[in-house]
């Protein structure tokens, strides 16, 4: 699995998981909810959440996924062209 694979399955596991990513979060608390999610669902039934919340709630769902995107790079650390790409939807919000 390439980098970018992991990265992504890591913020779908953290969107579909309990956790809210709206403030700052203890990189513990991440690492355990994408770790639960992952479990729970495994990484194609979280990608198949993520696309139904995508399709059901498109205007929570891209911020959301934003949010998830930026806990993930902060935590694991990402490429910088990864991490940039939410800063127009921060702008536009």
């Amino acid at each position: 699995m390439s980098p970018l694979n992991i990265t992504e399955t890591r913020c779908e596991a953290l969107f579909v998981s309990v956790l809210q990513c709206s403030s700052a979060l203890e990189h513990d608390r991440v690492r355990d909810a994408i770790m639960w999610a992952v479990r729970a669902y495994g990484s194609r039934g979280c990608a198949q959440r993520v696309a139904e919340e995508f399709g059901d709630h498109p205007e929570t769902a891209v911020p959301r996924m934003c949010s998830a995107r930026r806990a993930v790079a902060e935590v694991y650390g990402t490429p910088p062209a990864y991490r940039s790409s939410c800063a127009s939807v921060r702008t536009a919000a």
